[in-house]
């Protein structure tokens, strides 16, 4: 069969002589959904924020997740018709942007990939962005700042990674520009010099000039610096110098200088490098600029997240243990708390004194394997990531979980709830 245009292989139960006999019609009763286990972070980035609300944000497959850690209660997005991949917050903390694949409806029909613009207290959509313009999916976005999230700017996964800025309220397009074959990782508006948007990914970082209805493009001179295979993440200092994390482990910090003019014209401002920081081994995979000024950042293979002063001297550490993965995100949680998301779907709250507990967990690859236990409230899952993993549907929670040695398919119970069959790929 197909769901949503993709082929599933189903097996008639032994039981049943011809399926045609059994069609039914489909139950009058409408499903609402209660809770969401799991994270998308092993192929995502920047996708953990904390809201006003108290409310971590965040997404897994086409669900936008409000998770109330305190009071244990989820709230849920559910304006998109495919996965998300994107997700950004504006200035005002309450409106939030998300951007999804291309993907097909039911009926198999196509459905193209778009921002969504909706408010995180009343869950209403504020605007649907991009329609018949952006290819594949939505890479990254971002919204201003200086001009108080006005516009929004978006890259496609189109091979020229389009870049676009958008007023979104209007839905009007302001500028469109071809980026570049090469990967793009993240887009930035700079905080306080409106016409400036910035974008990075492999061997790249280009500087924008945005004005009116063009945008033309600097490329970022490493000189003297090692130039590294992909430049991961962006921030801004207090003065507007701008911040980049790469594969080497390197911060980079970018000041902007004024270099001679052009006869007939004025002087010209460009970014060039001022200062290089050794922070972590392995990649630099997240920047958070903290609201006293100060600096986290997220290491890759060193799994560790360093805080740095204003001065950028680092000044705490702590490593988030191997079973979480690596991480993909941090953002300031409340008081001296912050989050971090990892490449194993976990999502961390932690302090530097007092180390990790988990929030939010789940599978790490495709889920084929579902049960219900007969009496009690609990489910069973199994899938293509070898865990088996048992959950308590009241509580919301992880009872249990177990590496098998195959990737799972299917599961069950046994009628007296105390023993569990998993089925494997190869037929085990």
């Amino acid at each position: 069969m197909f769901m949503r245009g993709r082929p599933i292989t189903m097996f008639i139960p032994s039981d049943v002589d011809n399926y045609d006999d059994i069609r039914t019609e489909l139950p009058p009763e409408k499903l609402k959904l209660e809770w969401a286990y799991g994270y998308r972070g092993k192929d995502c980035r920047a996708n953990v924020y904390l809201l006003p609300t108290g409310e971590i944000v965040y997404f897994i497959a086409s669900v936008v997740v409000l998770f109330n850690y305190e009071e244990r209660t989820q709230r849920h997005y559910l304006g998109h018709t495919d996965c998300v991949k994107c997700l950004a917050v504006h200035p005002d903390k309450i409106r939030i942007a998300t951007g999804q694949i291309a993907g097909v409806d039911k009926d198999g029909r196509p459905l193209q990939p778009h921002v969504r613009v909706w408010d995180s207290v009343s869950l209403a959509t504020l605007q649907i962005i991009g329609l018949g313009t952006f290819e594949r999916g939505v890479g990254c976005l971002d919204f201003s700042k200086a001009d108080s999230g006005v516009h929004l700017c978006v890259i496609d996964d189109s091979n020229e990674h389009m870049l676009t800025v958008w007023d979104w309220q209007k839905k009007s397009k302001g500028a469109e520009i071809k980026t570049t074959n090469e990967v793009v990782l993240a887009v930035e508006f700079h905080p306080t010099d409106a016409n400036i948007i910035i974008t990075c990914g492999k061997s790249h970082i280009f500087f924008w000039t945005w004005s009116g209805n063009s945008l033309t493009r600097k490329q970022g001179i490493f000189g003297k610096y090692e130039k590294p295979k992909f430049v991961q993440c962006l921030a801004f200092m207090g003065n507007g110098d701008v911040l980049t994390g790469d594969s080497g482990g390197v911060i980079l910090i970018w000041s902007k200088t004024t270099v001679e003019p052009t006869p007939g014209k004025g002087p010209k401002g460009v970014y060039q490098i001022s200062k290089q920081i050794k922070a972590h081994d392995g990649s630099v995979f997240t920047l958070c600029q903290m609201r006293n000024g100060m600096l986290l950042t997220g290491g890759g293979k060193d799994r560790k997240v360093i805080l740095w002063d204003h001065d950028l001297n680092s000044e705490r550490e702590i490593e988030v243990p191997d079973q979480y993965g690596t991480i993909r995100a941090v953002a300031e949680g409340k008081a001296d708390q912050f989050l971090v998301g990892t490449s194993r779907n976990f999502i961390l709250r932690g302090t530097f004194n007092d180390g990790f507990q988990i929030e939010v967990q789940g599978h790490t690859d495709e889920l084929w394997g579902l049960a219900t236990h007969p009496f009690k409230d609990l489910l069973l899952t199994c899938a293509q990531d070898r865990q088996v993993c048992m959950w308590n549907s009241v509580e919301h929670r992880l009872e249990w979980t177990r590496l098998v040695d195959e990737p799972g398919h299917c599961a069950d119970f046994h009628p007296s709830g105390t023993v569990v069959a998993i089925g494997t790929h190869s037929g085990r």
